[in-house]
């Protein structure tokens, strides 16, 4: 009888996150009787778990300690070795280097999913970084790049062969997050009174998601409409290491009650439905869910020009794009949508049908699943 395939996704932590969030839906939706599924966590996970709705699933955690962790390499052989996968899926540079203990293990397919930089590594030059990505390229099939701006990268920095740099893109499921029965103000989120322009983000507070140029560029758009600074509000949500300075920063700034930070939500899909606007003022990114899903939900949306966002947003069709770190010249381009409801719609709506035609969840799970089976053929013997 022909045994199922089993697919072992290596991933650092399994957390509330856009790369995990695409992890989640690949596991829950490919079909049950065509690839079977075991996360393996570097650190360790959190309830963000709990979002895999397959009984089937396992989920182990290393719990790596920070450095070099020889150690690991040793259990992750020792754990292929007792699973016995037929693929592994690596993501991102933390995981890559564990293919090398893969192969050792005689895991006959491995792949490398590149979903963005970290911002240690904005424009993805760091030598060790990328010497040890090119030595690995032997012991992967594929890697697996997100956007048109990473593949490149691969190309031209890795030295990935074309015949190993395959694209596919993100995906979100257009109908949990949709533009259907928007309520058209924040009232329903219970924190903002009615009729406020209602600026929304999605994200892990760090870093490279760059939230305090997001609540500067807020602050300058205030002064900049002053007969519509009372009804501007600001909402981020998500959770992470500089939540803390971002709350101390709005109370210094006097703007505690205009700006919501209320971490981690599970309602992400309703609550975007109170946003008027969508934005983003990243450092660096892939092709970010979040993005997706926000287009998906009839926003338009405003973001820096970094990674893979020009790629998914189209300058004054869908959205606007914005240099980095350039707080001013955020505000203005947020400003053009606040007086201007018919032009929200209009972007909001081109949004909303190029995630339908390009970014949808079905769309991403075909190629992974014709992927997967492609290798399978060509290098499994059953």
């Amino acid at each position: 009888m022909k045994s199922i395939p089993l697919v072992v996704h290596l991933i650092y932590k399994l957390d509330f996150g856009g790369l995990e969030t695409l992890l989640v839906e690949c596991v829950n939706r490919m079909p049950v009787g065509k690839y079977r599924h075991a996360i393996v966590c570097l650190t360790d996970y959190t309830e963000f778990s709990t979002k895999i709705t397959r009984p089937d699933v396992k989920i182990f955690a290393l719990n790596k300690r920070a450095g070099l962790g020889l150690e690991t390499h040793v259990a992750i052989w020792k754990l292929f070795r007792q699973l016995k996968p037929s693929i592994l899926h690596t993501y991102n540079l933390s995981a890559i280097e564990y293919t090398l203990a893969a192969s050792l293990a005689g895991v006959p397919i491995r792949i490398h999913a590149e979903h963005g930089r970290d911002a240690s590594d904005l424009d993805g030059t760091n030598w060790k970084h990328n010497l040890l990505r090119r030595l690995l390229i032997p012991f992967v099939d594929y890697f697996i790049p997100v956007s048109e701006d990473l593949k490149r990268w691969l190309r031209e920095t890795i030295r990935v062969p074309d015949a190993k740099n395959l694209l596919v893109n993100n995906g979100v499921d257009t109908r949990q997050f949709s533009h259907n029965a928007r309520p058209g103000n924040a009232e329903q989120t219970g924190y903002f009174p009615q009729n406020c322009f209602v600026i929304g983000t999605v994200g892990r507070i760090q870093d490279v998601k760059n939230h305090t140029g997001l609540i500067d560029a807020f602050m300058q758009l205030r002064e900049l409409m002053p007969s519509e600074k009372e009804r501007l509000r600001l909402v981020i949500i998500g959770d992470g290491p500089l939540l803390p300075r971002l709350r101390a920063k709005v109370i210094e700034a006097g703007i505690a009650d205009l700006v919501w930070l209320p971490g981690t939500r599970d309602d992400i899909a309703d609550i975007m439905q109170t946003f008027s606007v969508f934005a983003m003022t990243s450092i660096t990114e892939g092709t970010p869910v979040v993005i997706l899903e926000a287009m998906a939900s009839g926003l338009p949306v405003v973001a820096t020009n970094v990674g893979g966002m020009p790629e998914v947003i189209i300058e004054n069709v869908t959205g606007k794009l914005v240099p980095v770190s350039d707080p001013q010249a955020f505000a203005q381009a947020l400003s053009a949508y606040v007086l201007a409801p018919e032009l929200v719609k209009q972007h909001g709506m081109a949004g909303r049908a190029r995630i339908e035609n390009t970014y949808s969840v079905d769309a991403m799970l075909l190629a992974y699943t014709n992927l997967y089976d492609a290798l399978c053929t060509a290098k499994i013997t059953i």
